[in-house]
């Protein structure tokens, strides 16, 4: 039986992750540079929703220094695009009437992604973390999914870049496809789950 869902990861899966590319330049920052001066913990309360984007930016370094957080914003939301590819794959999957849902560990900021690409005319952003609570690879994230949706785990397929989301998914009952940035692997992959 192929999976009636595919749940998709949205960052670097879906679309171009800015933090590690677009955050650091933007603070004239090496990414490394960048994260050692991070208040730690902070990025991850902004995906599950525990602080809104003024808090985000009060506690972005550690030490307290200001930022200007609009000027970030704008920056991260002008660096998002398509993974190469992405945007003809899931034409194809919605012609073809297959149901498919964001599942995804992202903040707020998620609407600034929909602003620009129109993520939402292939995929339902059903199951993002700011608004469910959960985040990869915690077990509540898929099964709360799967929960909402009314399908079994074992019908559910997750593509994700992270082999660890993967892993969690399966050992939950998930199928699993792990992303690795090539499109034709990905592209076989749904074929071996009867989805092309």
């Amino acid at each position: 039986m192929p999976p009636r869902v595919i749940l998709w990861d949205i960052m670097d899966t879906l679309v171009r992750d800015p933090f590690f590319t677009h955050m650091p330049g933007f603070f004239g920052q090496s990414f490394d540079g960048l994260v050692q001066k991070l208040q730690p913990g902070t990025w991850v309360e902004f995906e599950l929703g525990k602080l809104n984007e003024l808090e985000f930016f009060a506690r972005f370094f550690r030490d307290g220094s200001p930022i200007d957080g609009p000027g970030l914003k704008r920056c991260m939301a002008q660096a998002y695009d398509w993974v190469e590819g992405m945007p003809e794959l899931l034409k194809e999957l919605r012609s073809r009437a297959v149901s498919m849902h964001a599942l995804s560990n992202y903040p707020e900021w998620y609407q600034l992604v929909e602003e620009r690409l129109a993520l939402s005319d292939f995929v339902a952003l059903s199951f993002i973390s700011c608004r469910t609570g959960f985040r990869k690879p915690a077990p509540e994230a898929f099964l709360h999914a799967c929960e909402q949706l009314e399908v079994a785990p074992e019908h559910c397929l997750l593509v994700d870049d992270r082999r660890q989301n993967c892993e969690a998914a399966r050992k939950v009952g998930l199928q699993s496809l792990h992303f690795d940035g090539s499109i034709s692997t990905l592209r076989q992959g749904l074929v071996e789950h009867a989805l092309l």
